[in-house]
């Protein structure tokens, strides 16, 4: 199952009155949503992992707590550590009302990792994950809108939800199987209800076509001369319009130069080269590289991508936070790599010695793991 088939597939949108504001609205199997973040897994993150700043904050009545509220320092190996949430200060702002957050999952808790790196292979654009515990009856947040799309579902307790529209405001009760989709800029809020309430968000931060645009445009304008405009130009004006007419052609000369195929793939390379490293796993492959065999079963590690580029008499092989040039007369092992959830070394489409070179070295990247 994908990301998208997770979060939406083919469930039915059941809330029309909310599908009205465009925010949509599906039920899935609560156990798969559950299970991605437990109330039990955020007390273990919370008391018992030394977490710091800023991957938690507090909120209460819509204000943001001041991180000495529920920080200690500490130290490590004689070095000093700073903004170590203290777990009993922490609890006490809880029982007080106030909101836990979170931030950023997709970099420290391996299940949501995982669906990360999926969504953001489907989407084509960075994401992030949070989560919210908050107590009953709290409100951690004012009404406000966020700058990129959101999934929410919740995965303990129920949160009543305010979400706001051109006709006015609606609301929606967030129970564990539940999965809503706020495009960006949607006003909400949301207020936990008897039992404590978690929550996961996952943030969709688009790229734009301005951004794309502007990216080539700024490479045509990084060749225009920074040289002085010329002299007398107050009296005869001609004199700027002809030298601004002639870097204006070559700008739009440059531009049609990189449009099209060689702007798409630099774009592909860019994001496909840029994510958080996915090598959960790797030093135990690595301890166990000797054994690997040509029928040793190997998999595609989840959530690292496999994209082939030509590169003169190299093939590129894009694996989301790096790329390898390896020789093109081995693409079509390559191929049959890129298209399948687990091979042998064996099914590969060269000699013995050569295929067991290969797969330990797509072991040692992260693309593949020992089964």
């Amino acid at each position: 199952m994908t990301a998208l088939d997770l979060l939406t597939g083919d469930a039915q949108v059941f809330t029309t009155k909310i599908w009205a504001l465009h925010t949509h609205v599906h039920r899935r199997d609560p156990e798969a949503l559950v299970a991605l973040l437990r109330l039990e897994d955020v007390d273990r993150l919370l008391t018992s992992s030394a977490i710091r700043t800023p991957a938690v904050r507090v909120a209460r009545d819509g204000n943001v707590l001041p991180e000495s509220s529920y920080t200690r320092s500490g130290s490590l190996a004689g070095k000093p550590l700073t903004g170590l949430v203290d777990p009993a200060r922490l609890l006490t702002l809880f029982d007080d009302g106030a909101t836990v957050v979170l931030q950023g999952l997709q970099r420290s808790w391996p299940p949501l990792a995982e669906l990360v790196a999926d969504l953001e292979r489907e989407l084509g654009h960075p994401c992030q994950a949070n989560a919210y515990l908050t107590p009953p009856g709290a409100q951690g947040f004012a009404v406000h809108s966020d700058s990129h799309d959101v999934f929410v579902f919740q995965t303990h307790g129920h949160k009543l939800w305010e979400v706001h529209g051109e006709d006015g405001a609606e609301e929606l009760l967030l129970e564990p199987g539940v999965v809503a989709y706020l495009p960006t800029g949607t006003p909400h809020a949301a207020r936990a209800q008897e039992v404590p309430s978690l929550h996961v968000t996952l943030g969709i931060n688009q790229l734009t076509w301005r951004g794309l645009v502007g990216r080539v445009v700024s490479e045509a304008l990084a060749e225009v001369p920074d040289a002085h405009l010329p002299a007398g130009y107050l009296d005869d004006p001609r004199l700027l319009s002809d030298g601004l007419a002639g870097h204006l052609d070559a700008v739009v000369e440059h531009v049609r130069r990189v449009v099209g195929a060689d702007v798409a793939r630099d774009q592909v390379r860019r994001f496909l080269t840029s994510r958080p490293p996915r090598l959960a796993g790797g030093l135990v492959d690595r301890a166990a590289l000797a054994d690997v065999a040509p029928g040793t079963r190997l998999e595609r590690r989840p959530g690292v991508p496999c994209v082939l580029e030509e590169a003169g008499d190299q093939v590129r092989m894009l694996l989301g936070d790096r790329s390898l040039l390896l020789p093109a007369r081995i693409r079509p092992a390559l191929e049959q790599v890129a298209a399948a959830a687990s091979l042998t070394p064996a099914e590969l489409a060269l000699d013995e010695q050569s295929a067991l070179v290969l797969c330990r070295r797509l072991v040692r990247e992260g693309l593949l793991r020992i089964g």
